[in-house]
């Protein structure tokens, strides 16, 4: 089995709990301009959007407020004329680790030459991107946030980029206050020392079931195995309550199921029923609680899932890479190369008529 310790992966996740103590203070002074404009350009609707983990920062945050759309990238690339005949002010917030990407780009494209009216805030981790970079056309105006260096991650999988870019959207729009991050950092240290010693090999299938916001979390950490297992392990990621209705046909003997517990006291009985549910089902599997109080156990939080959500998803983040390293991968680049690479470029953009 190789080593994971000295990879950009594994150092990468072991920093974010540094990295968002020493983000709280440039954020503050960040939202200190954004959510003034925010409330004052009085938005319809916020587009929230990315192309894969970076769509899911707005699957999470796309909670509790109906102005808030995801319109991931890949969709609004695809089918533009879905988005493009929206009216009122519009908000469009998009996320990109590189801010390079071939849907990045192309909807920066589509938005100048067809919606030049629309804001932006464009959130990256990279300041030589064009999402970082590109002016906007006007008359719509335009924001910048370009987070840290050390979010700008090296390795394939999207750990600190998304859990900090996360974080400084939710800030943006309200969620929470960058005085939380240093709380949220000192949680994180204990639970990445109890996943790493736990006793978990790597399963044939991993199942992961959250709840409101923890459905895109559940959907990020399924993404994560995937990832870093290059496939080996097979993944599923459903609500709590949706899992039932027919994807939980794909349980069998060689799964590990994790279950997130929701803050929200009403929220978490259905959480722990299902998870109770599996174990009777299939007493030899392990199943895995992950929250307050659950297997592994998270501080007592808000009921707003959103605020917490950071700290669910580094179970997977740290089981991802061991798991990688089991099968004897690069966990930085666990396809060689090959199949799928870290930037997605070279896709085929066609023009847009409508």
């Amino acid at each position: 089995m190789t080593t994971y310790q000295s990879s950009s992966t594994w150092q990468e996740i072991t920093a974010q709990p540094g990295i968002w103590r020493d983000w709280a203070e440039p954020l503050a002074a960040h939202i200190a301009e954004i959510r003034p404009w925010i409330e004052a350009r009085g938005y319809r609707r916020i587009w929230l959007s990315g192309a894969g983990t970076s769509a899911y920062v707005g699957q999470v945050i796309a909670t509790g407020d109906d102005r808030l759309q995801v319109v991931p990238t890949t969709d609004f690339v695809g089918a533009p004329q879905d988005f493009l005949k929206s009216e009122g002010p519009i908000l469009a917030i998009q996320f990109g680790r590189s801010g390079n990407s071939s849907e990045t780009v192309g909807m920066l494209d589509l938005l100048d030459l067809h919606r030049p009216d629309i804001d932006r805030l464009n959130i990256t981790c990279n300041k030589e991107s064009d999402l970082a970079k590109r002016p906007a056309p006007g008359p719509g105006e335009s924001r910048t946030i370009v987070l840290p260096d050390a979010c700008h991650d090296q390795g394939f999988a999207m750990t600190s980029s998304f859990t900090t870019m996360l974080l400084t959207a939710l800030a943006c729009l309200g969620g929470i206050e960058p005085d939380e991050l240093p709380a949220l950092a000192e949680a994180a240290g204990p639970i990445l020392e109890t996943v790493e010693g736990m006793d978990a090999p790597r399963p044939g299938r991993a199942v992961f079931l959250g709840a409101g916001a923890l459905t895109g979390i559940a959907r990020e950490s399924a993404l994560k195995v995937l990832e870093l297992a290059a496939g080996k392990t097979l993944t599923q990621w459903d609500s709590t309550l949706g899992y039932r209705h027919g994807p939980k046909a794909g349980v069998d003997e060689d799964t590990h199921v994790f279950a997130m517990i929701h803050p929200d006291p009403h929220t978490s009985r259905y959480d722990a029923d299902i998870a109770a549910e599996i174990r009777s089902q299939f007493p030899g599997i392990p199943v895995t609680t992950i929250g307050f109080g659950g297997d592994i156990d998270l501080p007592a939080p808000s009921p707003d899932a959103r605020r917490t959500a950071v700290l669910y998803v580094l179970a997977a983040q740290v089981l991802s890479v061991r798991w990688s390293a089991e099968l004897g991968f690069n966990v930085d680049d666990p396809f060689a190369g090959k199949n799928l690479t870290r930037v997605v470029s070279g896709v085929q953009l066609y023009p847009f008529h409508g």
